[in-house]
């Protein structure tokens, strides 16, 4: 049986973008100065985003006034979530999964630009983070 990777050429594509900024910005800033970064990436190699794409939640029937927002979501199905820590933490992934639960959408990337190499997971909806 073959192992189908979701969404493989555009968790790629996206992968490799980050992969650029880390190479030219290094490890060491805050998240915000990647974010802008990977936004101009993004935008050079032609990978269709939004930034920080507002989606509401609902609670049992009722539209909450509070949003959440990812970082960017990428091809209208990817969630990229930005981190620059020490390590992943459950909360990290927590974070992921939830979204793409309250989306439907079919695959998160949790990248981190706090290692001296950029570190990325995969995360699907169907899947646990621990």
């Amino acid at each position: 049986m073959e192992n189908k990777i979701v969404l493989k050429e555009e968790s790629f594509n996206i992968i490799g973008a980050a992969m650029e900024v880390h190479k030219i910005v290094g490890c060491g800033f805050t998240e915000p100065l990647y974010q802008d970064a990977l936004e101009q990436e993004l935008r050079l190699r032609e990978i269709p985003f939004y930034r920080e794409k507002s989606f509401s939640f609902t609670y049992k029937g009722i539209v909450l006034s509070k949003t959440f927002r990812p970082d960017f979501v990428c091809y209208d199905n990817v969630i990229v979530e930005l981190k620059t820590v020490a390590d992943f933490s459950e909360e990290h992934f927590a974070q992921v999964y939830n979204y793409l639960k309250a989306t439907e959408m079919q695959l998160g990337l949790l990248i981190n630009f706090g290692k001296k190499s950029l570190e990325y997971k995969r995360v699907l909806p169907n899947s646990k983070w621990n």
